[in-house]
């Protein structure tokens, strides 16, 4: 790891470049695998072990990311007051939503009607550092505690529902809303419990302060990452709380697998969260001495996110648009009115799952030499204020 004086930690970098890179290839899927428009990968009863595993991985990148985001407000909150840190928060935050509303759903969609505004993750992490603002005049044990109990138990709030309020839906609800007669509002990320996985990242970013020795903190997060997992398997094989999703016997062992491990992320469940944040405390127990040029290489994602999250997005679709073209179904057939797989007219178009992998691969490896470019730039200047809300 990096000295206590820097203002990079190694290890958090790459766990963030490592789940921003297995990001692309959910979305790289979505705009060109063609069993995209037909069934969810994840459907035991429908889809491959290929396909599974694909959609599967992808479930660690918005939990970590957002996790992540916490522990870094905590770092940063090392060089500024708490009123510094509070306002800077909440201004972020409020850009992050106007961006996703805009900027985002454009690269989502490219539609300038606009006809399906989408609440997804940059929006979900915009709302919860606006919270977090707010949150860290709190003392560090009452930010553990709300975002333990907020995360175990918003699964009582599962059968709690009210049709066509969009206040709930924002609150604790995926959902997918008539706005006048072509339009939608699509809810992709309820608040609950996002805003608890941010502020519990922020209290442990207190682990990364120089009371706290390397080889403690390993141990604690090794100790957390395996708890974490050894209580999702638990409370998966009782079956009776934690996921709206009950898991089900199928005809073969590897089915049931599949339904076992597949907890519901809309919007993220306890077990969902026992998952994928344990499998974080892990990874981050255990990489702190990593080195080398592959880990260079998934860091130079991590220390510039949104800006290869942008990126990302706009060229993925632009090479879905390309795709669309050569095999006959026209370029604007990607101007989207809704989510892509939701598109009727597009069943047919799309390919198998090897090519989903080589256009990752692509994306990756395109967008590379632009992310080390930028992280340069904001390396040579940390002048420019503005920077740090990119």
């Amino acid at each position: 790891m990096t000295s206590e004086s820097s203002t990079r930690i190694e290890s958090i970098d790459l766990l963030k470049g490592l789940v921003m890179v297995i990001m692309a290839l959910d979305h790289t899927r979505d705009y060109v695998h063609a069993s995209a428009f037909y069934f969810d990968p994840t459907d035991p009863a429908h889809t491959t072990i290929a396909a599974y595993l694909t959609r599967w991985i992808t479930h660690f990148c918005a939990p970590i990311f957002s996790f992540l985001a916490g522990v870094s407000a905590f770092l940063m909150g090392r060089k500024k007051t708490r009123s510094e840190l509070s306002g800077f928060l909440i201004k972020r935050g409020l850009w992050l939503m106007f961006l996703e509303l805009t900027v985002i759903n454009f690269a989502w969609y490219f539609d300038w009607q606009f006809r399906t505004p989408t609440l997804v993750v940059i929006w979900v992490l915009g709302v919860s550092m606006v919270v977090l603002g707010a949150l860290i005049h709190l003392p560090r044990t009452a930010i553990l505690i709300f975002s333990l109990v907020l995360i175990a138990s918003h699964n009582l709030l599962d059968n709690v529902h009210f049709d066509g309020n969009y206040f709930w839906a924002i609150l604790h609800e995926f959902n997918y809303f008539p706005i006048g007669t072509e339009s939608h509002l699509a809810v992709g990320y309820p608040i609950i419990p996002w805003i608890a996985v941010m502020s519990l990242g922020y209290y442990f970013g207190s682990f990364y302060d120089k009371k706290h020795e390397a080889t403690q903190r390993r141990k604690t997060f090794n100790i957390i990452g395996m708890g974490a997992l050894l209580l999702f398997v638990a409370i998966r094989t009782i079956n009776i709380y934690g996921d709206p999703t009950p898991w089900i016997h199928y005809d073969t062992h590897i089915q049931t697998l599949m339904s076992f491990m597949n907890p519901n992320k809309y919007p993220p469940s306890l077990l969902y969260l026992l998952m994928t944040l344990g499998g974080a405390f892990l990874f981050l127990a255990n990489s702190e001495s990593w080195r080398g040029k592959v880990v260079k290489f998934f860091v130079t994602f991590g220390r510039v996110p949104f800006f290869y999250y942008v990126l990302h997005l706009y060229l993925i679709h632009l090479i879905a648009m390309a795709l669309a073209q050569f095999t006959g179904f026209g370029w604007h057939s990607m101007i989207l009115p809704t989510w892509v797989s939701l598109v009727t007219t597009l069943q047919g178009y799309g390919f198998d799952l090897w090519v989903v992998y080589l256009v990752w691969i692509v994306v990756i490896l395109i967008l590379y030499p632009l992310c080390r470019k930028f992280d340069l730039y904001k390396s040579s200047h940390k002048e420019k204020w503005w920077l740090s809300y990119l």
